[in-house]
């Protein structure tokens, strides 16, 4: 059993900046994606940002933003505590969303439970 807590959400105005961090615990296998999804409401959840690790040999990482967030948004992994974080900043009112933890491991895919985020023009 895999469970993922987010933690860093809250009421930000317009401009500002938010760090959210996630931190997985129990059973993890190799970790291979960690994600940050999100979901306004009366919308679709959408994937925001995605760090991936290469390869086992390089264990190099890379990164993949949507583009409504590229430039503000800075996703960081520490494979050593298995935590995941979403710098944002510059933030705008339609980043207003519930932020979901996802991860990837070779047990499946798991998710956190969402923090809030909201940003006020």
């Amino acid at each position: 059993q895999v469970q993922l807590v987010e933690s860093g959400g809250g009421l930000v105005q317009a401009g500002g900046s938010l760090r959210l961090s996630c931190a997985a615990s129990g059973t993890i296998f190799s970790i291979n994606d960690m994600s940050w999804y999100r979901q306004a409401p009366g919308k679709q959840r959408e994937l925001v940002a995605t760090i991936r690790t290469s390869s086992a040999i390089f264990r190099g990482t890379t990164s993949s933003y949507a583009d409504s967030v590229k430039g503000r948004f800075t996703i960081s992994r520490d494979n050593a505590k298995n935590t995941v974080s979403l710098q944002m900043n510059s933030l705008k009112p339609e980043d207003t969303a519930v932020y979901y933890c996802n991860i990837v491991d070779a047990g499946g895919d798991h998710w956190g439970q969402g923090t809030q985020v909201t940003v006020s023009s």
